[in-house]
């Protein structure tokens, strides 16, 4: 799964650029950081791509459940005339996976809403929530990852 995101990560940062586009880091917890961790975006003012590090999970016992993500925000998908709202995909860790008292991270995908106070292109707070899906121990697990953070 991990060679699978670092692919689609390189798809989407590879994808063409135009004049608007920025990089940009951000930090902070839900689907655009990975659980609690940072990212790298590639913006612009209708779109936001991500590579996200982050951990999921931490236990005095087990120690931190960490791993990596890659996703895709849009804000005109319904031709709206604001650029504060998104429509997002996201592929990477959504929990930890438990089998016999060792953890692992749990890998998979979610579709989430997102809202930009500053608007997508541009530095500032955000929240969402994304809903997420990923083979569990005893077959599909989903879950939902609530979002706050900030782009830098």
């Amino acid at each position: 799964m991990k060679n699978n995101i670092i692919l689609i990560s390189a798809l989407l940062f590879a994808s063409t650029s135009s004049a608007n586009d920025k990089v940009s880091f951000g930090a902070g917890l839900g689907s655009l950081y990975a659980g609690i961790g940072i990212n790298i975006t590639k913006q612009s003012n209708t779109e936001m791509k991500h590579l996200s590090v982050g951990c999921v999970s931490y236990s005095n016992v087990y120690g931190e459940t960490c791993g990596v993500g890659v996703g895709w925000i849009k804000s005109d998908i319904f031709e709206s005339q604001t650029v504060n709202h998104g429509l997002g995909l996201y592929v990477g860790i959504v929990g930890t996976k438990t089998n016999y008292g060792d953890r692992k991270a749990l890998y998979g995908a979610g579709i989430g809403y997102h809202y930009f106070f500053n608007g997508i292109g541009e530095s500032g707070t955000n929240l969402g929530v994304t809903i997420t899906g990923g083979d569990g121990q005893d077959g599909i697990e989903s879950g939902a990852l609530l979002q706050i953070g900030y782009q830098f």
